[in-house]
């Protein structure tokens, strides 16, 4: 594959915030991670990168979590604020904010590191995140375990089934450099509309060392949000670094 058009994270966050808590509802463990990152945060402020529209900053926000959510989407914050101010909301580049506080935990959810898009970027993301943290912080990360395409790699796939639409699904990936291009496409009576997703995938192989140039250490890594023991049928991984 050559010469992959760069990716603007912000076309994603304009094109999908209007649809995101919609579409993504029931396909993550939403409660288990809120408990879950409620209970490291032990009181301690949380930092969220890749906020949108508050999935999880807006519940821990609730439960009484001192929460900040970065995010370059202003579409994405205005739903998020719609929702509740009890969340600190910041328009920024996760991979250069500096919000000159320090906080307990710093996590990123549900792939939304793999929308940056480059390896230089994802290590930032890391350091940034390290920057953040007080001695004994962690950084937290929730992604799909990376595995090599399979046969029917690039073609789409059904998503939902609705009464007046269909949603369906695709994308390409370059083996070389981990990028990839995707795309939901939704098909329905006023025609067919297309939501860009773009980025760099990585593996938690990959983010271990990471972690090591960022000056932080792998504490755990679990299948999901209830920490099970991760292992090789995994689909998911939580990971947890912790800054010495």
């Amino acid at each position: 594959m050559v010469g992959m058009a760069t990716f603007d994270p912000r076309l994603y966050g304009a094109r999908w915030a209007e649809h995101y808590d919609e579409w993504h509802k029931g396909l993550m463990d939403d409660e288990g991670a809120v408990v879950a990152l409620a209970g490291m945060a032990a009181g301690e402020p949380v930092l969220e990168f890749g906020v949108g529209t508050g999935r999880l900053a807006v519940p821990l926000a609730e439960r009484g979590v001192d929460v900040t959510g970065v995010d370059i989407s202003p579409e994405m914050l205005a739903k998020l604020t719609e929702k509740s101010s009890a969340v600190t909301v910041v328009e920024a580049d996760m991979t250069t904010v500096s919000l000159e506080r320090e906080f307990g935990i710093v996590f990123i959810a549900f792939n939304s590191i793999f929308i940056l898009e480059t390896q230089e970027e994802q290590v930032e993301l890391f350091r940034n995140a390290a920057r953040h943290l007080r001695p004994g912080g962690r950084f937290v990360l929730e992604t799909v375990v990376i595995k090599p395409p399979s046969a029917d790699h690039g073609k789409m796939s059904l998503v939902h089934v609705e009464p007046d639409q269909v949603i369906l699904s695709g994308g390409t990936s370059d083996p070389s450099t981990g990028n990839y291009r995707g795309v939901w496409m939704v098909v329905g009576k006023d025609g067919t509309k297309l939501y860009p997703q773009g980025g760099r995938s990585c593996t938690h192989f990959e983010m271990d060392l990471m972690a090591q140039l960022a000056g932080l250490e792998r504490e755990d890594r679990w299948a999901d949000w209830k920490r099970t023991p991760f292992g090789p049928k995994s689909e998911l991984h939580i990971s947890v670094y912790r800054k010495p």
